[in-house]
């Protein structure tokens, strides 16, 4: 078979591309989403300090504080999103139960 017509193993390989297009979204969608947050946090905690004209060291304690857990929490979200997204994927392909005898007789 050529490289444009082949039929082995072709729907094998456009659910791949779907799983591999839905995997760069949702990292791109994890990476956005945390910046986002980690901005809105960082500005949040550390401009009071600018605004306010606080002195020096609270300056310095306050986006300091604000870079830190606007680190912390761009982590997370990232974390977060990327689990949970493995989760669906992972319960949408099982769909049977795990264990013979436990299915729905109504169903």
């Amino acid at each position: 078979m050529d490289n444009y017509g082949g039929h082995l193993g072709q729907g094998r390989t456009r659910g791949s591309q779907a799983r591999r297009d839905a995997v760069t979204v949702e990292i791109g969608y994890a990476l956005c989403s945390a910046l986002f947050l980690a901005a809105v946090v960082f500005g949040a905690v550390a401009g009071p300090a600018w605004v306010f004209g606080l002195p020096d060291t609270v300056q310095d304690v306050l986006v300091a504080s604000g870079a830190t857990l606007g680190a912390v929490l761009f982590a997370v979200r990232v974390v977060s999103v990327l689990n949970r997204f493995t989760r669906e994927t992972d319960n949408s392909v099982a769909a049977q139960p795990s264990q013979p005898g436990l299915t729905n007789p109504d169903s």
